[in-house]
């Protein structure tokens, strides 16, 4: 039965959303809660009701008998109609409950209050709130990935608890939410007395920071908080809500609010612990940005019971010497190669170039605890001090690394390319291999460069010479096809036994990380052929080209340094090439190549194909790291499929929910990425806080309206420099220049710039550096306004007075 009191329609209500609203996520998240039942409050000053049209509640003058309970319809609408109700006492009065009526009415609002329609707040009774047309919902991690619920992102607990909401993606959905997923959902509530909620998802949603959490710093009043997000201030923490904490301990603390002012005080609810002494400074981003580190004990049980695979369904290739090459201190090998002349009288100076990656989906299936916390995670991550593994070490480092010797289970792809390197044919096999060698990059190159040591030296002639004839001609053919050749150096901090930045090195790139690259690119490649030819559902890693806005921008930057770049949209990865190369006849390559990479597009996992454009791919798909990456689990479980290879592949349920992975897993790498950049940037400044005054050599890596980033060429460190501390000059930002000039004297600051620069500031915790500029500008002629206001500008002087 519905009840006598009908909320307002939705678009009438405070807080709906249109239509046109929908994908407002920002403002929806700040709408908190919603509250649908209006309420039409009576004037219990003077007793008298306010009159109504059409209201069908009872009023004073029309209370039940005494003798006769009122029903729920009416105390529901009581409770939605009177403001002034608060409670049971309240609720008898208005309806005359006197004697033997009060149990049977104590029973009746215990029963409203048991289905979750009315709720209690400390002494008060209310109807409870309803979920808005539109909101915001959290999947938890734990859910069935076959029978998803959710929660209300925001819910005020006096509204009593979170309505549990069934999330019913449509048969032809493109957005397929997974356990952990926060969503943008419509919301139906059905016809019922007691609301039964459904959702459809709308959108997946990057879940926001949720955590807490700072270093507590003792003082001579209790103690403080430096909060890790550096948008945050200082908190107060009192002396009885420390815990167990102690000075430099990394904690995470709920905020309360106290005292008329609403001051915000910190209560620590967790001691994490102390990145100085326990060298920890990784569990920093692991906390803020919740990245899943502890395995649930579900998990371990079933990595523990994992058996080593058998040939059982497989073919028998232990006896091909197949080899792994990975960096030295590297735990898990998930991939190996081997080449050999074809003997095929057809394709004279051709190669036959097997590569086979680790068979995880044999331990990991679909719906396991494993593969649900797999999913979870979406890949590994990797800082200095540790990894954060998307499987357990059992999975990982034992039954699904290609040790040397012992027989593994794996998936190989046998490619058959031609004299100039080009793929003629390639197929796949489930195998069981034994890895003949476990090489080093660098024992394989100096082994190629002459310089073979005990292990190599019998490899060299039957394995690694093979292996670097077939990659001369893959090289060539790469040549031909023109990837983005972006080579920018990557910097590896080495810590010493505390966990602090002993070194900071850039490793040599060597022949052999590259031969091992382009054997991968190729495999995936024919990972993506295969699935398309046999119709199955796959995840592509995609790689869009530049937007328009983007090469505008390149193209005004590329003009002020004099170099040629073609008008049209539509470019390609060899493009970027030729204008790289007049960067480097130029010597101005480290600007170029800065900003050619923030011309580019973010890579992402999606069921749609668009290419892959800085490989220059018109397929692609990631299979050869399924040890790290959920994507190349979902593609080797597709080839399973799709080829026959085993009753473990991918189910339907998967293929339907490919959208959502693909959303899902783009948002954990993304993660990934940010964890390490954050993790490297508190290392480096707690590296530097012990120089502060020592001078750097640096670049310019980022010219804003706000000031200059440099980065060190030495540790490869970045830090900051205020426009307002420039100079003596007004210095106007330019758009199109990616420069400061000064007005007056044309002094000019561009991004690739190489300067020398002060260290001021280090603050370890926030991971930044502020500097101090020693460098002249570049000196030019004092440009004129009207020339400069092509694009956005802003113009600073001495001490940072804006010139107004």
């Amino acid at each position: 039965m519905k009840p006598a009191f009908q909320p307002a329609p939705t678009s009438h209500r405070k807080g709906a959303v249109s239509r046109g609203q929908e994908g407002n996520v920002p403002a929806l998240e700040a709408f908190g809660k919603c509250r649908l039942i209006t309420y039409i409050s009576l004037n219990m000053k003077n007793k008298k009701p306010i009159k109504q049209k059409n209201t069908s509640g009872p009023r004073r003058s029309e209370q039940p008998r005494a003798d006769a309970l009122p029903t729920r319809e009416q105390l529901l609408e009581a409770l939605a109609q009177d403001a002034d109700i608060k409670g049971k006492r309240d609720l008898a009065k208005v309806f005359g409950i006197r004697g033997d009526m009060r149990r049977p009415f104590k029973a009746m609002l215990a029963e409203l209050e048991g289905d979750g329609i009315i709720t209690r707040t400390r002494k008060a009774l209310r109807r409870t709130a309803a979920l808005p047309h539109v909101t915001v919902l959290d999947i938890p991690s734990d859910a069935d990935p076959d029978n998803l619920h959710a929660f209300p992102a925001q819910w005020n607990e006096e509204e009593g608890e979170k309505p549990r909401v069934a999330v019913v993606p449509g048969r032809d959905a493109r957005v397929v939410p997974a356990p952990g997923d926060r969503i943008l959902a419509r919301i139906d509530a059905g016809d019922g007395e007691i609301p039964v909620y459904t959702a459809k998802p709308m959108k997946v949603l990057d879940k926001p920071r949720r955590a807490h959490i700072g270093i507590v710093r003792m003082d001579n009043e209790g103690a403080r908080l430096i909060p890790i997000d550096r948008k945050q201030k200082e908190m107060r923490i009192p002396l009885g809500d420390l815990g167990t904490s102690k000075d430099g301990d990394l904690v995470e603390v709920e905020v309360k609010l106290s005292g008329r002012l609403m001051i915000p005080r910190a209560k620590v609810t967790n001691v994490i612990g102390n990145p100085a002494s326990e060298g920890a400074v990784s569990m920093i981003a692991i906390h803020n940005l919740e990245i899943p580190y502890v395995f649930p004990t579900s998990v371990i049980r079933e990595a523990k019971e994992a058996k080593e695979a058998t040939l059982k369904g497989r073919e028998d290739w232990r006896d091909l010497p197949l080899i792994t090459i990975d960096p030295p201190d590297a735990k898990d090998h998930d991939d190996a190669v081997h080449a050999a002349p074809d003997d095929d009288p057809n394709n004279d100076g051709g190669f036959v170039v097997t590569v086979a990656i680790a068979d995880v989906a044999a331990y990991v299936t679909p719906g396991s605890a494993l593969d649900r916390e797999a999913y979870l995670r979406g890949n590994s991550v990797y800082f200095p001090d540790r990894v954060v593994p998307m499987l357990p070490e059992r999975i990982s480092n034992e039954l699904c690394s290609l040790k040397e010797g012992v027989p593994r289970a794996a998936l190989a792809v046998r490619m058959v390319l031609n004299a100039d390197g080009r793929k003629i044919r390639h197929s796949f096999h489930r195998i069981l291999m034994r890895s003949a060698a476990k090489l080093s990059y660098q024992q394989a190159q100096e082994a190629i460069d002459g310089n073979a040591d005990d292990k190599t030296g019998p490899l060299l002639e039957p394995i690694l010479r093979p292996l670097w004839d077939a990659y001369g001609a893959m090289a060539g053919a790469r040549d031909k096809r023109g990837p983005l050749d972006l080579d920018l150096p990557e910097r590896k901090i080495i810590l010493d036994a505390k966990g602090m930045v002993a070194d900071i090195r850039i490793p040599e790139r060597l022949e052999a990380h590259r031969l091992i690259e382009e054997m991968m690119i190729a495999a995936n490649v024919a990972a993506a052929e295969t699935l398309e030819h046999k119709r199955t559902e796959l995840l592509y890693r995609v790689h869009d080209e530049p937007s328009s806005e983007k090469l505008q921008s390149l193209r005004d930057f590329l003009g002020s340094l004099d170099i040629a770049v073609k008008k049209s949209d539509n470019v390609r990865a060899s493009d970027f090439n030729g204008i790289l190369a007049q960067a480097r006849k130029a010597g101005n390559v480290e600007q170029v190549s800065e900003m050619v990479l923030r011309s580019q597009a973010q890579a992402e996992y999606a069921p749609e194909n668009y290419g892959h454009f800085g490989l220059n791919l018109d397929r692609y798909a990631h299979f050869t790291s399924p040890i790290r990456r959920y994507a190349d689990l979902i593609v080797h479980r597709g080839l399973i499929r799709a080829l026959g290879l085993g009753d473990d592949g991918l189910t339907d349920q998967e293929s339907a929910k490919l959208a959502g992975i693909g959303q899902h897993i783009s948002a954990t790498e993304r993660r990934a990425m940010l964890a390490e950049r954050e993790t490297s940037d508190r290392l480096l400044a707690q590296f530097l806080a012990q120089k502060i005054g020592a001078k750097f050599e640096g670049r310019i890596s980022g010219v804003t309206r706000s000031g200059l980033f440099i980065r060190l060429l030495e540790t490869g460190a970045d830090g900051f420099i205020p426009a307002s501390t420039l100079g003596q000059d007004y210095y106007r930002y330019v758009e199109e220049r990616q420069a400061m000039i000064g007005e007056r004297t044309g002094e000019t600051f561009t991004l690739g710039d190489r300067v020398t620069v002060r260290l001021l500031e280090a603050a370890p915790v926030a991971g930044a550096l502020r500097f101090e500029l020693l460098s002249e500008g570049v000196r030019g002629n004092p440009p004129s306004g009207r020339r400069l206001r092509k694009g956005p500008s802003k113009s600073y002087g001495p001490k940072g007075r804006k010139k107004r």
